[in-house]
Protein backbone atom coordinates (compact mmCIF):
# COMPACT_ATOMS: atom_id res chain seq x y z
CA UNK A 1 0.00 0.00 0.00
CA UNK A 2 1.34 3.50 -0.78
CA UNK A 3 2.68 5.51 2.14
CA UNK A 4 1.91 9.23 2.12
CA UNK A 5 3.77 12.10 3.77
CA UNK A 6 2.00 15.41 4.36
CA UNK A 7 3.91 18.35 2.96
CA UNK A 8 3.49 20.90 5.73
CA UNK A 9 4.52 23.80 3.51
CA UNK A 10 1.39 23.17 1.41
CA UNK A 11 -1.09 21.35 3.65
CA UNK A 12 -2.82 22.49 6.84
CA UNK A 13 -1.82 26.09 6.14
CA UNK A 14 -4.96 27.22 7.97
CA UNK A 15 -2.81 26.79 11.08
CA UNK A 16 0.59 28.10 12.19
CA UNK A 17 3.43 25.89 11.00
CA UNK A 18 4.24 24.23 14.31
CA UNK A 19 0.60 23.20 14.78
CA UNK A 20 0.51 21.43 11.41
CA UNK A 21 2.33 18.39 12.79
CA UNK A 22 -0.57 17.59 15.09
CA UNK A 23 -3.08 18.29 12.31
CA UNK A 24 -1.26 15.88 9.97
CA UNK A 25 -1.23 13.13 12.58
CA UNK A 26 -4.93 13.61 13.30
CA UNK A 27 -5.67 13.33 9.58
CA UNK A 28 -3.97 9.94 9.42
CA UNK A 29 -0.50 10.79 8.10
CA UNK A 30 2.46 8.97 9.61
CA UNK A 31 5.17 11.12 8.00
CA UNK A 32 5.81 14.70 6.98
CA UNK A 33 8.00 16.70 4.67
CA UNK A 34 8.30 20.43 4.02
CA UNK A 35 10.42 22.87 2.08
CA UNK A 36 12.77 24.23 4.72
CA UNK A 37 13.35 23.68 8.45
CA UNK A 38 15.88 26.47 8.91
CA UNK A 39 13.55 29.06 10.44
CA UNK A 40 13.02 26.81 13.46
CA UNK A 41 15.25 25.27 16.10
CA UNK A 42 16.11 21.63 15.53
CA UNK A 43 14.97 20.58 19.00
CA UNK A 44 11.62 22.30 18.45
CA UNK A 45 10.97 20.39 15.23
CA UNK A 46 12.12 17.11 16.75
CA UNK A 47 9.76 17.60 19.69
CA UNK A 48 6.83 18.17 17.32
CA UNK A 49 7.67 15.01 15.39
CA UNK A 50 7.96 12.89 18.51
CA UNK A 51 4.87 14.31 20.19
CA UNK A 52 2.77 13.32 17.20
CA UNK A 53 4.39 10.02 16.28
CA UNK A 54 5.58 11.32 12.92
CA UNK A 55 8.63 10.64 10.76
CA UNK A 56 10.47 13.36 8.88
CA UNK A 57 11.16 12.02 5.38
CA UNK A 58 12.40 15.01 3.38
CA UNK A 59 13.39 18.65 3.32
CA UNK A 60 15.36 20.81 0.89
CA UNK A 61 18.86 22.17 0.99
CA UNK A 62 18.91 25.95 1.53
CA UNK A 63 17.75 27.54 -1.72
CA UNK A 64 18.76 31.19 -1.54
CA UNK A 65 16.35 34.02 -0.83
CA UNK A 66 13.00 32.29 -1.28
CA UNK A 67 10.95 35.38 -0.41
CA UNK A 68 12.75 37.32 -3.15
CA UNK A 69 11.89 34.66 -5.73
CA UNK A 70 15.04 32.57 -5.72
CA UNK A 71 14.39 28.87 -6.19
CA UNK A 72 17.80 27.37 -5.56
CA UNK A 73 21.41 28.36 -6.15
CA UNK A 74 23.02 25.09 -7.21
CA UNK A 75 23.56 26.27 -10.80
CA UNK A 76 24.94 29.71 -9.81
CA UNK A 77 28.73 29.85 -10.39
CA UNK A 78 29.23 32.82 -8.07
CA UNK A 79 27.55 31.16 -5.06
CA UNK A 80 29.40 27.89 -4.67
CA UNK A 81 30.67 28.77 -1.18
CA UNK A 82 27.13 29.64 -0.10
CA UNK A 83 25.88 26.35 -1.52
CA UNK A 84 28.50 24.38 0.42
CA UNK A 85 27.65 26.18 3.64
CA UNK A 86 24.03 25.25 3.02
CA UNK A 87 24.95 21.58 2.65
CA UNK A 88 26.58 21.67 6.09
CA UNK A 89 23.52 23.35 7.58
CA UNK A 90 21.14 20.89 5.93
CA UNK A 91 23.09 17.89 7.19
CA UNK A 92 22.92 19.22 10.74
CA UNK A 93 19.14 19.48 10.55
CA UNK A 94 18.69 16.14 8.79
CA UNK A 95 20.85 14.37 11.37
CA UNK A 96 18.91 15.91 14.25
CA UNK A 97 15.54 15.03 12.68
CA UNK A 98 16.59 11.58 11.43
CA UNK A 99 15.65 12.71 7.92
CA UNK A 100 16.97 10.24 5.32
CA UNK A 101 16.70 12.43 2.17
CA UNK A 102 17.59 15.98 1.19
CA UNK A 103 16.45 17.58 -2.05
CA UNK A 104 18.58 20.02 -4.05
CA UNK A 105 16.78 22.67 -6.09
CA UNK A 106 18.90 23.52 -9.11
CA UNK A 107 17.57 27.07 -9.32
CA UNK A 108 16.93 29.49 -12.15
CA UNK A 109 19.79 30.07 -14.55
CA UNK A 110 21.07 33.65 -14.09
CA UNK A 111 20.87 35.80 -17.21
CA UNK A 112 24.63 36.32 -17.32
CA UNK A 113 25.44 32.59 -17.03
CA UNK A 114 25.57 30.31 -20.06
CA UNK A 115 23.82 26.95 -20.03
CA UNK A 116 27.24 25.28 -20.12
CA UNK A 117 28.43 27.22 -17.06
CA UNK A 118 25.23 26.46 -15.18
CA UNK A 119 25.51 22.75 -15.99
CA UNK A 120 29.15 22.55 -14.92
CA UNK A 121 28.39 24.35 -11.66
CA UNK A 122 25.41 22.12 -10.92
CA UNK A 123 27.46 18.99 -11.54
CA UNK A 124 30.25 20.25 -9.29
CA UNK A 125 27.84 21.15 -6.50
CA UNK A 126 25.95 17.87 -6.71
CA UNK A 127 29.19 15.88 -6.54
CA UNK A 128 30.18 17.80 -3.42
CA UNK A 129 26.77 17.40 -1.78
CA UNK A 130 26.42 13.72 -2.70
CA UNK A 131 29.78 12.91 -1.07
CA UNK A 132 29.00 14.93 2.04
CA UNK A 133 25.56 13.39 2.47
CA UNK A 134 26.78 9.85 1.77
CA UNK A 135 29.19 10.16 4.67
CA UNK A 136 26.19 10.82 6.92
CA UNK A 137 23.95 8.10 5.46
CA UNK A 138 21.64 10.63 3.76
CA UNK A 139 20.45 10.35 0.15
CA UNK A 140 20.70 13.39 -2.12
CA UNK A 141 17.85 14.13 -4.53
CA UNK A 142 17.54 16.52 -7.44
CA UNK A 143 14.15 17.60 -8.76
CA UNK A 144 12.99 18.60 -12.25
CA UNK A 145 10.41 21.42 -12.01
CA UNK A 146 8.16 22.59 -14.81
CA UNK A 147 8.95 25.93 -16.42
CA UNK A 148 5.32 27.07 -16.40
CA UNK A 149 5.27 27.39 -12.61
CA UNK A 150 8.88 28.56 -12.34
CA UNK A 151 10.01 30.22 -15.59
CA UNK A 152 13.74 29.95 -16.06
CA UNK A 153 14.23 26.95 -13.81
CA UNK A 154 17.30 25.11 -15.05
CA UNK A 155 16.26 21.48 -14.57
CA UNK A 156 12.87 20.78 -16.12
CA UNK A 157 12.64 17.24 -17.53
CA UNK A 158 13.21 13.67 -16.40
CA UNK A 159 15.59 12.90 -19.26
CA UNK A 160 17.65 15.97 -18.34
CA UNK A 161 17.80 14.77 -14.73
CA UNK A 162 18.83 11.26 -15.81
CA UNK A 163 21.66 12.67 -17.91
CA UNK A 164 22.68 14.80 -14.93
CA UNK A 165 22.86 11.73 -12.70
CA UNK A 166 25.13 10.04 -15.26
CA UNK A 167 27.42 13.08 -15.41
CA UNK A 168 27.65 13.44 -11.64
CA UNK A 169 28.40 9.74 -11.34
CA UNK A 170 27.43 9.31 -7.69
CA UNK A 171 25.46 6.31 -6.40
CA UNK A 172 24.12 8.63 -3.70
CA UNK A 173 22.18 10.89 -6.10
CA UNK A 174 18.65 10.11 -7.23
CA UNK A 175 15.69 11.91 -8.78
CA UNK A 176 12.87 13.45 -6.81
CA UNK A 177 10.01 12.66 -9.18
CA UNK A 178 7.13 15.08 -8.76
CA UNK A 179 4.15 13.72 -10.69
CA UNK A 180 2.59 17.17 -11.06
CA UNK A 181 5.70 18.77 -12.56
CA UNK A 182 6.27 15.77 -14.83
CA UNK A 183 2.67 15.82 -16.06
CA UNK A 184 2.93 19.50 -16.98
CA UNK A 185 6.22 19.02 -18.80
CA UNK A 186 6.14 15.60 -20.43
CA UNK A 187 3.33 13.27 -19.31
CA UNK A 188 3.96 9.52 -19.61
CA UNK A 189 3.88 9.17 -15.82
CA UNK A 190 3.29 5.42 -15.65
CA UNK A 191 5.88 4.55 -18.29
CA UNK A 192 8.49 6.87 -16.79
CA UNK A 193 8.05 5.42 -13.31
CA UNK A 194 8.29 1.87 -14.64
CA UNK A 195 11.38 2.58 -16.72
CA UNK A 196 13.35 4.65 -14.22
CA UNK A 197 12.18 3.65 -10.75
CA UNK A 198 15.69 2.51 -9.67
CA UNK A 199 16.90 6.09 -10.25
CA UNK A 200 13.98 7.66 -8.35
CA UNK A 201 14.51 8.27 -4.64
CA UNK A 202 11.27 10.04 -3.74
CA UNK A 203 7.88 10.71 -5.33
CA UNK A 204 5.60 13.70 -4.84
CA UNK A 205 2.08 14.31 -6.08
CA UNK A 206 -0.54 16.89 -7.00
CA UNK A 207 -3.24 16.82 -9.64
CA UNK A 208 -3.25 18.87 -12.83
CA UNK A 209 -4.44 21.44 -13.72
CA UNK A 210 -4.38 23.59 -10.59
CA UNK A 211 -2.00 21.53 -8.43
CA UNK A 212 -4.92 20.39 -6.29
CA UNK A 213 -5.77 17.20 -4.43
CA UNK A 214 -5.78 13.84 -6.21
CA UNK A 215 -9.12 13.55 -7.95
CA UNK A 216 -9.50 17.21 -8.83
CA UNK A 217 -7.85 17.02 -12.24
CA UNK A 218 -6.90 14.86 -15.18
CA UNK A 219 -4.68 12.27 -13.51
CA UNK A 220 -6.03 8.82 -12.64
CA UNK A 221 -4.50 8.60 -9.19
CA UNK A 222 -6.16 5.32 -8.07
CA UNK A 223 -4.55 3.66 -11.09
CA UNK A 224 -1.21 5.38 -10.43
CA UNK A 225 -1.18 4.25 -6.80
CA UNK A 226 -1.82 0.64 -7.87
CA UNK A 227 0.88 0.99 -10.52
CA UNK A 228 3.43 2.37 -8.06
CA UNK A 229 2.64 -0.47 -5.66
CA UNK A 230 3.02 -3.05 -8.43
CA UNK A 231 6.40 -1.62 -9.35
CA UNK A 232 7.60 -2.31 -5.81
CA UNK A 233 8.22 1.28 -4.71
CA UNK A 234 8.79 1.22 -0.96
CA UNK A 235 9.40 4.90 -0.29
CA UNK A 236 7.07 7.70 0.74
CA UNK A 237 4.89 9.77 -1.57
CA UNK A 238 4.93 13.43 -0.59
CA UNK A 239 1.58 15.22 -0.81
CA UNK A 240 2.74 18.57 -2.15
CA UNK A 241 -0.53 20.00 -3.41
CA UNK A 242 -2.68 23.10 -2.87
CA UNK A 243 -5.95 22.14 -1.17
CA UNK A 244 -8.98 23.69 -2.85
CA UNK A 245 -10.51 24.51 0.53
CA UNK A 246 -9.60 23.46 4.07
CA UNK A 247 -7.05 20.67 3.95
CA UNK A 248 -9.21 18.31 6.01
CA UNK A 249 -12.18 18.83 3.68
CA UNK A 250 -10.18 17.51 0.72
CA UNK A 251 -8.78 14.30 2.21
CA UNK A 252 -11.42 11.86 0.96
CA UNK A 253 -8.86 10.54 -1.53
CA UNK A 254 -6.66 9.40 1.36
CA UNK A 255 -9.29 7.29 3.15
CA UNK A 256 -8.58 3.97 1.35
CA UNK A 257 -4.89 4.19 2.22
CA UNK A 258 -5.06 5.11 5.90
CA UNK A 259 -3.63 2.55 8.26
CA UNK A 260 -6.22 0.96 10.51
Amino acid sequence: MPRFAANLSMLFTEQPFMQRFEAAARAGFEAVEYLFPYGFERHELLAALRANGLRQVLHNLPAGNWEAGERGIACHPDRIDEFREGVTQAIAYAAALDCPRLNCLAGKRPAHVSAEQAQATLVQNLRFAARALQAEGITLLVEPINSYDIPGFFLTRTDQALALLEEVGSPNLRIQYDIYHAQRTEGEIGQTLARHLPRIGHIQLADNPGRGEPGTGELNYPWLFRHIDALGYEGWIGCEYKPRARTEDGLAWLAPYRCA
